[in-house]
């Protein structure tokens, strides 16, 4: 069962699709975390949720963290299926609690209420050929995988 979690297709496409992923996500993550590239931060990323999006603070956090950590684990290839897996929760819960209501399209100009859900059909789908193929050609995962 171990063994099906770090095995991958040596396969370099899904090596730049996991990495790709990882940076929009860490990124993302570090802002809601850490404050990085012009975020708020963990206390004011929680209080946001829990107050506006009615989340529980445990289950906020634990979004803030699949992005950032998840976004850490895709970028070395380390557990990309879970940190996948995480990332289509947290994508799928945007799209229900928040972004759904908006229809397809991005806010590209500012002229509309709300963004839509097109970026967050893009993560899941990268996100969904990491969870069923694995990692790549060069991945933590791929190394575990071949040195069991």
């Amino acid at each position: 069962m171990i063994s099906n979690l770090f095995s991958t297709d040596p396969d370099w496409s899904l090596t730049a699709i996991r990495v790709i992923l990882g940076v929009v996500f860490f990124a993302h993550g570090a802002q809601k975390m850490l404050g990085w590239f012009g975020g708020a931060g963990l206390k004011e990323t929680l209080r946001t949720m829990h107050e506006f999006l009615h989340l529980p603070v445990p289950l906020a956090f634990l979004a803030v963290t699949s992005e950032f950590l998840g976004g850490v684990g895709l970028i070395v290839g380390l557990l990309s299926r879970v940190a996948a897996i995480g990332i289509c929760v947290t994508m799928l819960s945007a799209i229900v609690m928040v972004h759904g209501r908006y229809g397809l399209f991005m806010n590209w100009f500012g002229d509309r209420k709300g963004h839509g859900i097109e970026y967050h059909l893009l993560a899941i789908a990268l996100a969904i050929a990491i969870v069923v193929r694995g990692s790549g050609a060069v991945s933590l995962d791929r190394l575990l995988y071949i040195s069991q």
